[in-house]
């Protein structure tokens, strides 16, 4: 009896031992979706080697997404995307120079990596990420223990790297509004 009660144990112990490991292994991280508002330093390489420092100010709820590019040894550079679509790149200035272009997608919704295709961990910049990839576009690594985002890479060759990451920050309305010369461009093109 003692044998048979010893035995239904061990059979027990092993069943919900590969119970557990079946349960655990079949759980696929799911990436954190972005906070709603949150200011980010980036470091980033392109993919032509040169680097730059990209101050981004993502808020959601204004539908805007502003990168401040700072070029090594160059100009400032005001990439200030809105969710209709329009994006404003300008140089501000004497010298300032603004392209506007429409792109239809707007900006990344906060969930924007919902159904990218999970590829395991990896230690990036020293941290343990889970990694994604989106599309054959975007590579993203968030840490393992506080979901924060970590890196991200893209299809054409530009790594950045997250140094700060601020949940809530909010850039204020005044720096998000493109110079004049922006619109005035926009009319000297349509009128052409």
């Amino acid at each position: 009896m003692k044998q048979r009660l010893s035995r239904l144990v061990q059979l027990c112990l092993a069943t919900s031992t590969w119970l557990i490991l079946v349960t655990c292994s079949n759980l696929t991280p799911t990436p954190s979706p972005w906070p709603e508002q949150f200011h980010a330093l980036l470091y980033m390489n392109t993919s032509s080697a040169h680097l730059q420092l990209s101050d981004v100010w993502y808020d959601w709820p204004k539908g805007r997404n502003v990168n401040i590019f700072q070029k090594q040894l160059g100009e400032l550079l005001y990439d200030v995307e809105w969710n209709n679509g329009t994006s404003f790149y300008y140089t501000l200035g004497e010298g300032g120079h603004c392209q506007v272009m429409a792109f239809e997608v707007g900006i990344p919704r906060p969930d924007f990596l919902d159904g990218a295709n999970y590829l395991g961990t990896e230690v990036i910049d020293g941290f343990l990420c889970n990694v994604w990839e989106k599309v054959d576009f975007i590579w993203y690594y968030e840490d393992v223990q506080t979901k924060r985002p970590v890196r991200w890479d893209f299809y054409d060759g530009i790594t950045s790297h997250v140094m700060t990451f601020e949940v809530g920050a909010v850039l204020p309305d005044s720096v998000t509004q493109a110079p004049a010369y922006c619109f005035n461009q926009n009319r000297n093109a349509a009128a052409a």
